[in-house]
């Protein structure tokens, strides 16, 4: 992609997955992205016994859900811009419906559901059965605006392959 290019789909897949690549945590867990149509982001969390918080009965731990909630509606903050910048919490509600069970991959899909000048509001959804909700999200993120964005932000998230960004 060039500068002053509007980012295609797969540009958008490209550059989350190059942000949820840089996340240690998101990293090491394998966070996939599956699709990106601005405002919309779909991502599968793979399977692993590092998401267990009770072993025992075979559970998820809640900060899982919590963490992948935050990544996804953040994650699509991004492509809901006009310019990416930087967009941190401001606040998150996680409604949980049931737990999340051993041995199965976990799905978020989030969306961005208005854009202010100084807030973005989101929901996602959690699952990993199709039609049976883990949990929901409720994200806002607090815009601080090219000012507060380090120069170069968007040109490191859209770098190709090769690039040193």
């Amino acid at each position: 992609m060039t500068l002053g290019q509007t980012p295609s789909d797969a540009d958008w897949r490209r550059a989350l997955t190059r942000f949820v690549t840089v996340i240690p945590h998101t990293r090491e867990l394998g966070l996939e992205v599956l699709t990106v149509t601005p405002p919309v982001v779909t991502m599968r969390l793979p399977w692993c016994a590092d998401l267990l918080g009770d072993s025992a009965r075979g559970l998820v731990h809640g900060g899982v859900l919590t963490m992948l909630l935050d990544t996804i509606c953040g994650s699509a903050v991004l492509c809901a811009l006009p310019a990416p910048e930087v967009c941190p919490t401001l606040d998150l509600r996680v409604d949980h419906y049931r737990p999340g069970v051993a041995g199965r991959d976990i799905f978020a899909e989030a969306r961005v559901l208005r854009v202010t000048a100084s807030v973005v509001f989101t929901e996602g959804t959690l699952w990993q059965e199709a039609g049976r909700p883990l949990a929901r999200g409720i994200g806002n993120f607090v815009r601080l605006g090219p000012r507060n964005t380090p120069q170069g932000f968007a040109e490191a998230l859209f770098a190709g392959e090769d690039d040193h960004a």
